[in-house]
C-alpha cells in the first residue's frame, strides 16, 4: 500500500476495507510504520516505537471489531499498557512499567486497534506546549518551527503528519482541543463521566480531565466515542444521557442551533487578530447554514475563576509527583523533575485543604452560573486558542520558574490567614505566562461540558486556527452533528501539511 492510498482513508474507511478484504491489517500497519520512520525524526511526535508490540497483536490474531486493523497511537499519559513504559513526559518515570491495561486502552484493543507507538507530552500534561526535557520538543507538521500545542501535542502531530488517522489524547484544560486547533484537526472533549478512567483512577484533576481522541474526520471521533464510552466498575460519575450510537446520530437531522459567541478571551491574555478573524469566519459560516448566531459574552470574575482553576491543577499535579514514589519506589527529588514541575509540587505542599475546597466551590458556582447563562442557547463559540501556534521555545519556563520560586520564598515567611492571599497573588502572576496563549478551553473542563475544536480557518502563513464550540453536559451528539455539517460545508480532510 502506497502512502497516497493510506492517507486517503480515515480510520472508519480502513476498518471497512479490512472487513471487506480490500487490504489487510498488516498492509495498514506497514504503511503506518513506514510513514513513522520517514517523518518522526523531523517532528518527534512518537517517543516510544511499539514496533515490537504491534506485530505481537497481529500474530496473536486481531479481535473482530469496529477497529480491526486500524493503526493508532497512544498518548504517553492518560492511560497505560501492561509492561509498556509510561513516562508522562517525566524523568522520574523513565523506567516505570505499569502492571495493567487501562480500561480505555483495553476497549480499543478489544475492538481490534493496533498500537503503533506512544506520543510525546509535557511533563504530567502541565502546559499547553509539548517540550519536555525528557524527550525534547514535538514540532508542528504545518510549520516545524512551531509547537503542535499540548498536552496531546505528540498525538496531534502524528495524526497531522499522516502517521495514523486517529490518536488517543486527554483533556484537562484544553489538551485535546488546543493541539487539534494548532494542527488542523478535529478534537472533541467529551462530557464529564462519558469516558472511563479505570481501573486505577476514579477521576482526573478533580473531574476536569477526560480522555478521547484527535482525528482527521468527524465520523472517526464518533466511532471512537462509541467504542470507548461508558463508566467502568467503581467510577465516581454516571455516564450522562446520550444516544445509543454517536455514529448513528451523525445521520440525524440537526435542528437550527442558537449559538452565542464571544470575541473576548476567557481566563487570561488578549485575542490575536488572526484568532479574531477565525471567530468572524466561523460566525459567517454558521449564519450561512441557517443557525442563529449572536454575540453574547460569558459573565464571570476572571481572576477568581483563573485562581480556582490553577489551584485545582496545582493540587492534582502535586499529587501526581508524590505518586511517583508508589510507582517507582523512589521518593521524589528535585533532579528527577523539571524545575517548573518541582515548583508546582512544592506549591501543592503549601496549599491547604481549605484552599482546594474553596477552589472546588468556585468551580461548582461557575458551573451553575454558566448553566443559567446558557438558558435559551445551545452552544457557545470562541476561538479555541487566543494566538496561533507559538514558536518552539517561545514559552520558555525560566521566567516562570524565577517568579514561582521567588513567590514560594514569600509564602514561606507567612502562616495562617496570610497564606491564601499570597498564594492567589502568585497564581495570578504565573497565569499570564502559562495560560495567555490558551485561555479559552478551561471553562468547559470546569463545568464538565462537552466541547470541540473544528478546523475551519488557516491564516496567511498557512497555520490552522480552530473554532471552539462549547455544548451542553452530555451534548456530544449535537456537537458531532454540527461538526459533520461544517465538515461538509468546508471540507478539511484533504487539507494536509506540506511535510
Amino acid at each position: 500500500m502506497d502512502f497516497a492510498q493510506y492517507r486517503s482513508m480515515d480510520a472508519t474507511a480502513m476498518a471497512a476495507g479490512v472487513a471487506k478484504g480490500d487490504f489487510t491489517a498488516d498492509e495498514l500497519v506497514s504503511a503506518a510504520a513506514d510513514r513513522l520512520q520517514q517523518v518522526n525524526p523531523e517532528i518527534n511526535a512518537v517517543v516510544l516505537d511499539l514496533s515490537g508490540y504491534a506485530p505481537r497483536q497481529l500474530e496473536a490474531g486481531l479481535p473482530s471489531g469496529k477497529l480491526t486493523g486500524v493503526p493508532m497511537v497512544l498518548k504517553d499519559m492518560d492511560g497505560t499498557l501492561a509492561g509498556v513504559p509510561c513516562t508522562m513526559g517525566s524523568r522520574s518515570l523513565a523506567d516505570w512499567l505499569p502492571e495493567q491495561n487501562s480500561t480505555l486502552f483495553e476497549r480499543y484493543r478489544s475492538a481490534g486497534a493496533v498500537f503503533l507507538g506512544k506520543t510525546n507530552c509535557p511533563e504530567f500534561g502541565l502546559v499547553g506546549v509539548t517540550e519536555p526535557e525528557l524527550h525534547g520538543p514535538t514540532r508542528n507538521p504545518w510549520d516545524t518551527d512551531r509547537t503542535p500545542g499540548g498536552s496531546s501535542g505528540g498525538t496531534a502531530a502524528a495524526v497531522a503528519a499522516g502517521i495514523v488517522p486517529v490518536g488517543h489524547a486527554g483533556d484537562g484544560g484544553g489538551s485535546i482541543r488546543i493541539p487539534a486547533s494548532h494542527c488542523g484537526l478535529f478534537g472533541l472533549k467529551p462530557s464529564r463521566g462519558r469516558m472511563p478512567l479505570g481501573p486505577t483512577m476514579g477521576e482526573g484533576w478533580n473531574g476536569l480531565s477526560t480522555p478521547h481522541v484527535i482525528s482527521r474526520s468527524v465520523r472517526d471521533s464518533a466511532l471512537f466515542l462509541d467504542i470507548g464510552r461508558g463508566t467502568d466498575l467503581g467510577a465516581p460519575y454516571p455516564e450522562p444521557p446520550g444516544p445509543r450510537s454517536f455514529v448513528a446520530a451523525l445521520d440525524r437531522r440537526l435542528r437550527k442551533q442558537r449559538i452565542r459567541f464571544s470575541r473576548k478571551t476567557q481566563l487570561a491574555g488578549d485575542m490575536a487578530p488572526d484568532n479574531l478573524a477565525a471567530i468572524d469566519d466561523a460566525v459567517e459560516l454558521l449564519n450561512s447554514l441557517g443557525h442563529h448566531v449572536e454575540e453574547v459574552d460569558l459573565e464571570f470574575d476572571r481572576e477568581t475563576l483563573l485562581a480556582a482553576y490553577l489551584t485545582i491543577c496545582v493540587a492534582a499535579v502535586s499529587h501526581e509527583v508524590a505518586a511517583t514514589e508508589q510507582k517507582t519506589g523512589r521518593a521524589p527529588k528535585a533532579n528527577q523533575f523539571e524545575a517548573a514541575t518541582w515548583f508546582v509540587y512544592r506549591l501543592g505542599q503549601v496549599l491547604t485543604a481549605r484552599d482546594l475546597e474553596e477552589a472546588l466551590a468556585i468551580r461548582d458556582s461557575f458551573t451553575r452560573s454558566m448553566a443559567q447563562q446558557m438558558q435559551g442557547w445551545d452552544l457557545h463559540l470562541t476561538s479555541t486558542t487566543a494566538v496561533p501556534a507559538v514558536r518552539i521555545g517561545e514559552l520558555d519556563m525560566s521566567s516562570i520558574e524565577r517568579t514561582g520560586l521567588s513567590g514560594l520564598r514569600r509564602i514561606a515567611r507567612f502562616t495562617g490567614t496570610a497564606t491564601n492571599p499570597i498564594y492567589r497573588s502568585l497564581l495570578t502572576q504565573l497565569s499570564e505566562q502559562l495560560m495567555a496563549p490558551n485561555p479559552n478551553t478551561e471553562t468547559a473542563n470546569l463545568t464538565g461540558r462537552a466541547a470541540m475544536s473544528v478546523p475551519l480557518y488557516w491564516n496567511e502563513a498557512n497555520i490552522p486556527i480552530g473554532a471552539q464550540l462549547i455544548g451542553q453536559p452530555g451534548g456530544e451528539a449535537v456537537l458531532l452533528q454540527l461538526a459533520r455539517q461544517l465538515e461538509e460545508a468546508r471540507p478539511w480532510f484533504e487539507r494536509t501539511p506540506p511535510l
